[in-house]
């Protein structure tokens, strides 16, 4: 028998934690002095610590981990809550990803200050498109909010589109305008080159893209998630241009593979 610090230390916890667990009945000790109150825990309980850790650790209550060490928790309950806790892990995992490629992007245009390379920049004129859209509400035009909303916006329309029998005759066209609240919300459209005219019971807009007169046009090669220095490059090569920007720039995506280190877009900002 182990007294509650040589326990501690075995278990790699703290007696406060243990004498914790005693208290709330999730651990209690194999024996108790009923005069001095001293705990003894036995080597057989480091296994019960260290599944309640584990169950800790994955994210559990401790209300969760003393319904599943007193087996009230069935098997697929427990299965359920497991698979629950895989997929929050996944999306926070997902959602670190893309926060340290908003620092690195952020890390380049400041790296990249004072020499940023303009001669990649042409002014084009952009012809009119019909293409078929969603649109959606974003928190801001920040990458880490456009991401978010843009992409399901995709999926659901390229479904919506296969369903309809509807296939599409060109590239993507991402693009934004200030929502009418006026509190900085984007409204982000997702769309795609058609040659579809538009018909009754489509659950997607067909719509035509005006006509730009004059773009300046930058490729973005990479995801859209470090798309900031591309996109300062070209707002660089306006200004000292002396032109000024007419609106959001399009997203045309030009190649998309599965590895998003490979994408190709061209920004298309329109000029006034």
């Amino acid at each position: 028998m182990f007294t509650i610090g040589e326990f501690a230390r075995h278990g790699r916890v703290s007696a406060r934690m243990l004498r914790h667990y005693d208290a709330i009945g999730l651990l209690r000790p194999a024996h108790t002095d009923p005069f001095t109150g001293y705990r003894r825990y036995s080597a057989a309980q480091l296994a019960t610590l260290n599944r309640v850790i584990a169950l800790k650790d994955l994210g559990f209550t401790l209300q969760q981990i003393r319904r599943i060490l007193d087996d009230t928790v069935s098997t697929g309950e427990l299965r359920g809550m497991l698979v629950l806790r895989r997929a929050e892990l996944e999306e926070a995992m997902a959602a670190t990803a893309a926060g340290l490629a908003q620092v690195e992007a952020r890390l380049r245009s400041i790296e990249s200050e004072g020499r940023m390379p303009t001669d990649d920049v042409i002014v084009k004129g952009v012809p009119a498109v019909r293409v078929a859209e969603l649109a959606a509400t974003a928190e801001s035009f920040a990458p880490e909010h456009i991401g978010p909303v843009v992409e399901p916006l995709y999926q659901e329309l390229y479904r919506r589109l296969g369903a309809a029998g509807i296939t599409p005759s060109g590239p993507g066209i991402a693009y934004y305008e200030d929502a009418s609240q006026g509190d900085g919300s984007i409204v982000v459209h997702a769309a795609v080159t058609v040659s579809q005219a538009p018909r009754p019971g489509l659950d997607v807009r067909i719509t035509d893209l005006p006509a730009v007169e004059r773009a300046a046009t930058i490729v973005h090669r990479g995801p859209m998630s470090a798309v900031v220095p591309t996109a300062q490059t070209l707002a660089h090569w306006i200004d000292t241009s002396g032109l000024r920007s007419a609106g959001y720039a399009r997203e045309v995506t030009l190649a998309c593979p599965a590895e998003r280190e490979k994408w190709v877009t061209e920004l298309q900002e329109p000029l006034v």
